[in-house]
């Protein structure tokens, strides 16, 4: 097959002088003004060979794993690793995810227990925050949350234990209030006085003997309420989750931080109630459970998971640096032989941007794995950031099966489509994003007081982007309170200008960049398909993966540092 990569000649030149020439006698010699050049014919063909050999190599570089095992009979060990990594990954996520299951549900149970223990008449999945509208709720509240802690032993219905010495002496609880340290407010004549330096006051409950009354245990509480800023009743109790064990697992324990707050800094002739609640999970000493064993096959086959992805990385990291040899290994021919460069799109071809996502799914992995073992080890609790890498890797190992697809074209499709349709989807958030953010900060400022969904800015970007799904949109116009005729007829033009922008003009345009670029997919298909300069070079290599030329060995054309000679 004649190339279409021709080198420069300097023979082609002094060829035409030779014909024009006239012979002076016959023979092989006048004919070529001289004796044949041996060496020159075989120089040509040692770089003919090296070419093809160049070719070959790119060739199989970019076969798929089922071309690859034709061409060389090489067994595809990478692609069933990936699928090994897919399914003992996946076991880990869900052997993880039931364990987390049970740490989260024991936090959010106690939680709801401790707000029945020491909140007084708290209703639960009330959608109002409790609160108290006298002075005598408050005091009242006090006392009942103070009582209950000190006869908790007698009313609980589940195990726990006073952690002394947290609180001021070495107390167990401790009750402090926050105040102005001169605060004087007079409505009548509209006048008021403020320090507003806060001063804090605290006293500490020790619980004693059962038999003796509470409240001869602390002191009378009194509580001036125009300085007052908060009230703040702060204790610790631990407790031990034993439902682990149904998970072959050594069970935690836990140490409870409960914060109990009046919060009165709005002065609003309401004090809002409520119970903040923090665990620590710590090793407990000395378990001993019986009939159950160690946790040792759950290790081991964490380790089997780091192995695994661990081999992972060194075969993707080795491909990506065969890949960068290679690439160099073309360039300096080009540069070379050709006295061409090679396009910058070209040389990115040879770095797998699949082999770099399942690079980070490995090492997101093999860190998570240590993680979960030291959780099982009982040497970290960090169940939240394992649970962040685990769910991440995960997601990176089971998006990285679309690069098999990709050697389909018909399973392609979508890689193709996204693939034209990235930039310009980009451009157009950009400049969407600019209008969104303005009816976010417009929201916020016009309809945060009047409407519980414009609060903050996060829940503003929730509400309209639920909005521009369709979602929610009659209870979002309902809540907007009756507070006054300007803010309510403001209310209706924010809301129907932004979903009519955003559903009918943007939404629309943003589907249909999408679909522009799925037409012209599938119109490239029917057509002649625009073929880089590489692979124009590498198409000149007409041996198929089962020609059995792929197994002979390769002459290397170029070392790699001959470029930077």
């Amino acid at each position: 097959m004649a190339s279409s990569f021709h080198r420069p000649s300097a023979q082609a030149a002094t060829e035409k002088e030779r014909l024009l020439t006239p012979v002076m006698g016959y023979g092989s010699g006048d004919l070529n003004g001289g004796p044949l050049d041996l060496c020159s014919l075989g120089s040509q063909q040692q770089q003919q060979d090296e070419e093809e050999a160049l070719r070959r190599k790119l060739k199989y570089f970019f076969m798929s794993p089922c071309d690859k095992y034709h061409a060389k009979g090489r067994k595809p060990y990478k692609l069933a690793l990936q699928l090994l990594k897919i399914i003992i990954v996946t076991v880990q996520l869900v052997m993880f995810g039931l364990s987390n299951q049970m740490v989260v549900a024991f936090k959010e149970e106690n939680t709801d227990s401790f707000k029945h223990l020491f909140l007084r008449d708290y209703v639960e999945d009330s959608q109002e925050p409790l609160c108290l509208h006298t002075q005598k709720q408050v005091h009242e509240h006090i006392r009942y949350a103070i009582d209950q802690y000190l006869i908790l032993s007698q009313t609980s219905v589940g195990r726990y234990a006073y952690v002394p010495g947290v609180g001021p002496n070495s107390s167990a609880l401790y009750l402090c209030q926050r105040y102005f340290k001169k605060g004087t407010i007079d409505p009548v004549n509209d006048t008021f006085d403020i320090d507003p330096h806060v001063i804090t006051d605290c006293f500490g409950v020790n619980p004693s003997d059962p038999s003796s009354p509470v409240q001869d245990l602390y002191p009378n509480i009194t509580l001036n309420f125009q300085k007052l800023v908060n009230v703040t009743i702060e204790f610790q109790l631990k407790a031990i989750n034993i439902q682990t064990i149904i998970n072959n697992e050594i069970p935690d324990c836990y140490t409870f931080s409960i914060t109990i707050l009046f919060d009165n800094k709005a002065h609003s002739g309401k004090v809002k109630l409520s119970l903040l609640n923090e665990a620590f999970i710590k090793e407990c000493r000395d378990p001993n459970v019986s009939g159950h064993g160690d946790s040792y096959a759950r290790v081991a086959f964490d380790v089997l998971v780091a192995v695994v992805c661990g081999l992972s990385l060194v075969l993707c990291g080795r491909s990506i640096l065969k890949g960068i040899m290679l690439q160099h290994e073309l360039v300096c021919y080009f540069r070379v032989s050709l006295g061409r460069s090679v396009s910058l799109g070209d040389r990115l071809e040879f770095i797998n941007g699949w082999y770099l996502l399942l690079i980070i799914s490995d090492v997101l992995t093999i860190i998570a794995s240590f993680i979960k073992i030291a959780i099982e080890t009982k040497n970290l609790s960090s169940y939240d950031v394992c649970s962040i890498l685990m769910g991440t890797s995960t997601l990176l190992v089971w998006v990285g099966v679309i690069r098999y697809f990709s050697f389909f074209q018909k399973y392609n499709i979508l890689i193709v489509t996204l693939r034209a349709a990235f930039p310009n989807v980009i451009r157009f958030c950009c400049c969407a994003a600019a209008i969104y953010m303005g009816y976010c900060f417009c929201g916020w400022i016009v309809l945060g007081p009047y409407h519980a969904k414009f609060r903050s800015l996060s829940t503003v970007s929730e509400c309209l982007f639920s909005l521009i799904n369709g979602d929610d949109m009659f209870a979002t116009f309902s809540e907007v309170e009756q507070s006054g005729t300007l803010v309510w007829v403001f209310s209706q033009i924010y809301l129907y200008t932004f979903i009519s922008l955003f559903i009918y003009m943007v939404l629309s345009l943003f589907i249909a960049l999408i679909t522009g670029a799925y037409d012209t997919i599938t119109q490239q298909t029917q057509d002649v398909p625009q073929v880089s300069e590489l692979h124009r070079f590498i198409a000149e290599c007409t041996d198929t993966p089962t020609s059995g030329n792929f197994r002979s060995p390769e002459p290397s054309t170029c070392s790699l540092f001959c470029c930077f000679s």
